[in-house]
C-alpha cells in the first residue's frame, strides 16, 4: 500500500517548532510510506493546486496531511482528494499546529513528537476504508404545531416561497394570546389589529392555497427523520363546517346551555354553541359537546334549527386520524403562567378581587367578562391598585430566571389604570425592574410620573402578605429591600406570575424525542448562535415554548426558523447523508437496548419483531457513544472503527 504523506509549512507557525527534514527523513523509512512532501501554505489557493497536482501525479493509496486544526480545513483537503478522483475518507489528518508547535517550547521534543503523531496517523489510515455519501429524496412540505404569532409568521414566510404547510392548533382559533389581549406593549397597539393582516393572509390572501390550517388538533404519533417525517394528528369534532359558517351567530343566541368560559378564566360564562371569543379567526362557532344537551341524551337541535346556512352545523361530526408527510417541524406552542396559588401569601384562589395578568388582560377587553370596564367582583370601580411583579420569578423556590416581559405588563396596566380609573392609585411591588431595548423605556418612565403611582422594592415574595378583614378590605402587609416594613390597602390586586413552559411541552418532548431544559423549555442546539434549532435534525423550536420572550422575539424565530427549512428543503434537492455514522451487525445483535437508552440523538431504533436494533443514519452523528456502550460488540462506527483506533495506537506506541 501507497501512502502520501503532507507536510505543511504553514508559514513559520510549523516550520519554528519543528524540523520537517529530520521528520521526513524519518517518515520515509517507514513501511507503506510511499512518498513525504513539503508544501509553504498548503491551505492556500496555490497550496491546494500543488496537493492536487502531486496527488494526481503520485496516485497514493492512502493520504496523511500534517497540518493545522481538521476543524479549519479537513474538508478543503477531503475536497481536493475527490476532485482528482481519490476518496476523501481515505485521508487522515495530524495537528501539528496547535497540538504540537503552540504548545511545545522546546523544538526537538516537538519533532519528535511530530514523528509519534505520524506513526499513528500512517497505521490508522491503513485500515481506513472507502466510504460513500448517499442521498435520498427530501419532502419540502412542513409541519407547524401552534398557531401564535411564531407559527403564522413562519408559516406565511414558508407559503411565501410556495411551500406546502400544515398548522395545527390545539384551540378552535389561530392567532395565540395576543389576539385575546387589546393593547400590547410598548407602543399600545391593539392586539387583534396588529394580527389580523398576518391572519388574512394565512386564511384568504395570495399564499393561502399554500397553508392548511386544522384547528382543534393534536400530534399523537411521529416516525422518520429529517426530510421524511411521516406524523399523525388527531382532529377533534368541531361540530361546525368552518368553511361554510358565515358568523353570524344566530346559533349562539338560540343554544339554550350556558357554562363558564374558560377564555375569560371562568369570569363570566358562554354558550355550548359559542365563538371562542367575538373576532376570533377562523369567524366559526363550535359545540363545546360536554356541556351540550346532546351529550347528555337530550336530542335539542336549536343551534342547527337558527343556522340559516344548511350543512353548517354538523352533530355527527368525528374525531379524524389525519397523516402528513413533511420534511421539518416547527415547534410553536406557546407558554403558560406560573400558578399562583403556589404563592398563598398573596391571596390568589383565596380572595376575591386577586388576579392573574392574563385574567386581568381579559378585564380590559371589550369582550371580556365586565366588556372592558375595570370592575371589582362587586361591581365597583377600584380606587386604589396593587401591581405585584415577579411572583414566582428570581426566587430559587420557584423559578429562578426572569421571565423578562412582566414589567412591561405592569406598566402597560398602569398606562391602561390611568386612563380608565383616573385618580385610582397604583403601588408597584418588584424585585427587579426591566425594560432592554429601544421602545421599553417610556411605558416605565410614564409610571414613574404618574403622580399617583408608588413602587415598592421588595426583596423576596415571602416578605409580601395579603389579609381581607370582614368587611372585604384587603391589606399588603410588606417588607422592602432594606428592611422597612410597610403596609397599605388595595380593592384589586394584579399578579404578574412567571412565564413557564406549556402545558404540552413534556408530551411533545417524548413523542419528538426533543431534550429539554432544566426548566422545562425545549432545549436548543445552541443558546447563543443556534436558538431555533433542536437538537433533533429536522425539528425547530419558536417562541416561547423555548424560553420566555416577547411578540418580536417570537416572530423573529419563527421567520429564522423558516429560513432554515428554505434553505434546507429545496426542491430537487437530495439530502446527502454523511457516511461516519454506526451500524448495527445484526447478526451479533443481542437486543439488549442498551444502544437505544444511550443514544443522543434519539437515532437508533428497536425492532420488536425482529428483536434487533438498527440505526437511521440521517439522525447518527458518529459520536460513537453506542460503539462503546454495546455489550455484544455487534455495532461499527464507520471511520473510528475499532481497528483503526488500535493500529494508531499502536503506532504511536512503536
Amino acid at each position: 500500500m501507497k501512502v502520501g504523506v503532507y507536510l505543511c509549512e504553514c508559514g513559520t507557525n510549523i516550520t519554528e517548532k519543528v524540523d520537517l527534514d529530520q521528520v521526513s527523513a524519518t517518515i520515509s523509512e517507514l513501511d507503506n510510506v510511499g512518498y513525504v512532501s513539503k508544501i509553504g501554505l498548503m491551505c492556500s489557493y496555490d497550496g491546494v493546486s500543488v496537493f492536487e497536482d502531486d496527488l494526481q501525479k503520485q496516485k497514493p493509496d492512502r493520504v496523511v496531511v500534517a497540518a493545522c486544526s481538521p476543524r479549519d480545513h479537513e474538508a478543503t483537503f477531503m475536497k481536493a482528494m475527490t476532485k482528482v478522483g481519490i476518496n476523501q475518507y481515505l485521508m487522515q489528518m495530524v495537528n501539528f499546529r496547535e497540538q504540537l508547535s503552540w504548545v511545545t517550547e522546546d523544538k526537538q521534543a516537538a519533532t519528535d513528537k511530530a514523528i509519534v503523531m505520524l506513526k499513528g496517523a500512517i497505521a490508522r489510515v491503513v485500515q481506513q476504508e472507502a466510504l460513500e455519501k448517499k442521498s435520498i429524496t427530501m419532502n419540502n412540505d412542513v409541519l407547524i404545531i401552534g398557531a401564535g404569532p411564531a407559527g403564522l409568521k413562519a408559516a406565511l414566510t414558508l407559503a411565501e416561497a410556495d411551500r406546502k404547510v400544515t398548522i395545527i392548533e390545539k384551540s378552535p382559533m389561530i392567532g395565540g394570546l395576543p389576539v385575546r389581549y387589546e393593547e400590547l406593549f410598548p407602543k399600545m397597539e391593539c392586539g387583534p389589529c396588529m394580527l389580523e393582516p398576518i391572519e388574512h393572509e394565512i386564511l384568504h390572501g395570495d399564499h393561502a392555497e399554500n397553508i392548511e390550517i386544522i384547528t382543534q388538533a393534536e400530534l399523537k404519533e411521529v416516525k422518520g427523520f429529517y426530510g421524511n417525517f411521516i406524523a399523525k394528528i388527531i382532529k377533534a369534532p368541531r361540530y361546525v363546517d368552518t368553511e361554510i359558517c358565515i358568523g353570524c351567530a344566530e346559533c349562539v343566541g338560540a343554544c339554550p346551555v350556558s357554562v363558564k368560559n374558560p377564555m375569560n378564566s371562568n369570569m363570566n360564562e358562554k354558550k355550548a354553541m359559542d365563538f371562542t371569543f367575538f373576532g376570533a379567526l377562523p369567524n366559526a362557532t363550535y359545540i363545546d359537546y360536554e356541556a351540550c344537551l346532546r351529550s347528555k341524551g337530550e336530542s335539542c337541535e336549536a343551534c342547527k334549527t337558527a343556522c340559516p346556512i344548511e350543512g353548517a352545523v354538523i352533530f355527527d361530526d368525528k374525531e379524524e386520524i389525519i397523516e402528513k408527510n413533511v420534511g421539518a417541524i416547527l415547534l410553536a406552542i406557546g407558554t403558560q403562567l406560573y400558578d399562583a396559588t403556589l404563592l398563598p401569601n398573596l391571596g390568589y384562589g383565596a380572595l376575591k378581587d386577586v388576579v392573574t395578568s392574563y385574567e386581568f388582560e381579559r378585564i380590559l377587553s371589550s369582550g371580556g367578562p365586565t366588556g372592558g370596564q375595570i370592575l371589582k367582583s362587586n361591581g365597583d370601580i377600584p380606587k386604589s391598585i396593587a401591581i405585584i411583579h415577579c411572583v414566582g420569578s428570581l426566587d430559587e423556590n420557584h423559578k429562578s430566571y426572569c421571565s423578562g416581559t412582566c414589567c412591561q405588563t405592569g406598566f402597560k396596566f398602569a398606562h391602561e389604570l390611568h386612563h380608565k380609573v383616573g385618580e385610582s392609585t397604583i403601588t408597584h411591588f418588584y424585585k427587579q425592574l426591566v425594560f432592554p431595548g429601544k421602545s421599553d423605556y417610556p411605558l416605565y418612565k410614564n409610571a414613574m410620573n404618574n403622580s399617583h403611582a408608588k413602587f415598592v422594592n421588595y426583596l423576596s415574595t415571602s416578605d409580601i402578605n395579603v389579609v381581607e378583614n370582614k368587611k372585604g378590605v384587603k391589606t399588603i402587609s410588606y417588607k422592602d429591600v432594606s428592611g422597612i416594613s410597610g403596609e397599605i390597602e388595595a380593592d384589586m390586586i394584579i399578579l404578574l406570575p412567571a412565564t413557564i413552559p406549556g402545558l404540552d411541552n413534556e408530551s411533545l418532548s417524548s413523542l419528538l424525542e426533543v431534550n429539554l431544559d432544566k426548566e422545562g423549555f425545549f432545549e436548543e442546539l445552541h443558546g447563543l448562535v443556534d436558538s431555533v434549532r433542536s437538537k433533533v435534525k429536522g425539528i425547530f423550536v419558536a417562541g416561547s415554548c423555548q424560553s420566555p420572550t416577547d411578540i418580536k422575539g417570537a416572530v423573529n424565530q419563527g421567520v429564522a426558523a423558516a429560513g432554515y427549512m428554505l434553505s434546507g428543503l429545496v426542491p430537487g434537492r437530495k439530502l446527502e447523508i454523511e457516511p461516519i455514522v454506526a451500524e448495527v451487525i445484526e447478526d451479533k445483535c443481542a437486543g439488549c437496548h442498551v444502544c437505544v437508552l444511550v443514544c443522543p440523538y434519539k437515532a437508533i431504533q428497536f425492532n420488536e419483531e425482529t428483536k434487533k436494533s438498527s440505526i437511521n443514519a440521517v439522525l447518527c452523528q458518529g459520536c460513537g457513544t453506542c460503539v462503546s456502550a454495546c455489550p455484544a460488540n455487534a455495532i461499527i462506527g464507520h471511520h473510528f472503527t475499532k481497528e483503526e483506533i488500535y493500529e494508531e495506537i499502536r503506532g504511536v506506541l512503536s
